[in-house]
């Protein structure tokens, strides 16, 4: 009986905010034949550091990422936590403004 452990990225997926999605499948194998897989995913954002990432995600990233991409991302985050913190202030003074 022989037991084999692998990894494999089996999906990435661009997302609508151009982030990436990526699943990972941890299979093992007895003598050959499958007996369980299981699942991972992270997600890689237009701001982060890609140089860690496999040649698969990176290439997707590399493709997809233009400079008019990330600025959007990065932006639109700004928003967000300009947004949160107003609803923060706001609750906080019992949304009374």
């Amino acid at each position: 009986m022989t037991l084999t452990e692998k990894t494999i990225i089996d999906k990435i997926e661009v997302l609508e905010n151009n982030s990436i999605q990526v699943r990972t499948a941890n299979i093992i194998e007895k003598d050959g034949v499958e007996i369980t897989r299981t699942f991972h995913r992270h997600v890689v954002n237009p701001s982060n550091d890609i140089s860690q990432e496999d040649a698969k995600v990176q290439a997707v990233a590399n493709a997809i990422w233009t400079e008019e991409i990330i600025a959007a991302y990065l932006e639109l985050q700004n928003q967000n936590q300009i947004q949160n913190q107003i609803q923060d202030e706001s609750n906080i003074n019992g949304g009374t403004d």
